[in-house]
């Protein structure tokens, strides 16, 4: 399949030394003539490097012929919006605002603290009454991986 081409590509790209903190986060192949692929790093990735890595499979895919003559290919950051898939992906996050879909219960929003290798700490604000007095504070709650569905930043304007 023209998806696991790609990621034995990647991995070879990625196994150079200015690419060896990137990653891919998604390969999608839409209508078998267009090609998405999501790159993240754990430094940021930047438009430069998009760039190389685009050359690098288009220069495959042109030899080898994969997709024809007539293709598109699209190589990217996966951007603020779409959910966090890696634990690497949630490092670079940290102290920012994470919304998070659970399997089970309601959803979590809160600052991501900590990322361990089998969960997340979500800071959360809580307010209560004591009285006739208004309260709040804050509470830290482990998250599993395998508990979380989704888990998007939440931009504050």
């Amino acid at each position: 399949m023209i998806t696991e081409q790609i990621e034995a590509l990647l991995q070879e790209k990625f196994a150079e030394p200015e690419f060896a903190d990137c990653f891919a986060v998604e390969i999608k192949l839409e209508g078998g003539k267009q090609l998405e692929v999501f790159v993240d790093s754990d430094s940021g990735i930047t438009l430069e490097k998009c760039q190389r890595i685009h050359r690098f499979l288009e220069s495959h895919l042109d030899t080898n012929g994969w997709l024809g003559e007539d293709y598109g290919l699209d190589v990217s950051s996966p951007g603020i919006f779409r959910p966090l898939k890696f634990a690497r992906q949630y490092t670079r996050n940290l102290g920012r605002t994470l919304e998070v879909q659970l399997t089970e219960g309601e959803g979590k929003i809160g600052i991501l603290k900590t990322v361990n290798p089998e969960s997340i700490v979500l800071e959360q604000e809580i307010k209560w009454k004591e009285g006739k007095k208004n309260m709040k504070g804050t509470i830290q709650t482990v998250i599993l991986f395998e508990h979380i569905v989704k888990a998007v930043i939440k931009l504050s304007f």
